[in-house]
């Protein structure tokens, strides 16, 4: 590895330390929801290791829970998990036109909301490397917060379970607020998502489609509206 990538590397492990400790508090939560679903911690820390997104997991635990069919599992993961897609489209514009296609199918396939959020965030083009730095530190922490969660779960009360899983709000905030102070476009848009966010959960109609269809519905309009009002230029050095 030479001296540039390595240093991106551990750059990003260092960016990955606060997300794992979130992700260990907030995967403990997720542990419980598994033992609910008679999982076995070996089972649950696996689903973990493989499958890096608590909305999906969550959906997953529950409709094994409810004794679901291996078609209903499949289509639910699907349409909870579609926003990487999103994600890793917005990463690929990040990346460096040499990047090659095996770094960029890597990223799509390890991608979270986080890593996600300060790979985005990086102010020159993203290296692969840093953001698998940031992964290598934070899936451990999803995993072993999974593991305790299963283990010692049924002994937390419900008020400290509820308590935890505010962190991964927590670790959201982090992760916007920043670059909307900078940048007033981003701060706009990210008020203007709030409000979007709240109006279609009230409208008949919207409300009642799924959570995670509306939160892609939102993301393809606000960002297509974005980039066609406010486009960011490309890097004359790198598109050279």
């Amino acid at each position: 590895m030479n001296p540039s990538r390595k240093r991106m590397f551990l750059k990003g492990m260092r960016d990955g330390i606060p997300i794992s400790l979130g992700y260990f508090a907030v995967a403990i939560a997720l542990g419980i929801a598994a033992r609910e679903a008679g999982m076995t911690p070996w089972q649950a820390t696996l689903s973990s290791l493989l499958l890096n997104a608590s909305a999906g997991e969550y959906v997953g635990f529950t409709l094994i829970a409810a004794n679901s069919s291996y078609i209903e599992v499949i289509v639910m993961e699907a349409v909870a998990n579609a926003r990487y897609l999103l994600m890793s489209c917005a990463l690929s514009q990040k990346l460096s036109s040499k990047t090659s296609m095996l770094h960029r199918l890597l990223i799509g396939t390890v991608v979270t909301d986080e890593i996600f959020g300060i790979s985005i965030a990086r102010p020159e083009k993203l290296e692969p490397f840093y953001t698998y730095g940031a992964i290598l530190v934070a899936v451990p922490g999803w995993a072993l917060g999974t593991l305790l969660g299963v283990v010692l779960g049924s002994v937390l009360p419900g008020r400290a379970v509820s308590a935890l899983s505010v962190s991964l709000f927590g670790m959201f905030i982090a992760i916007f607020i920043p670059p909307a102070r900078r940048n007033r476009v981003v701060g706009g848009l990210v008020l203007i998502s709030f409000a979007a966010s709240f109006a279609f959960g009230r409208i008949p109609f919207l409300a009642q489609i799924s959570s995670g269809i509306r939160t892609i519905i939102l993301t393809v309009v606000i960002s297509l509206a974005a980039a066609i009002l406010f486009p960011v230029k490309e890097d004359k050095t790198d598109a050279a």
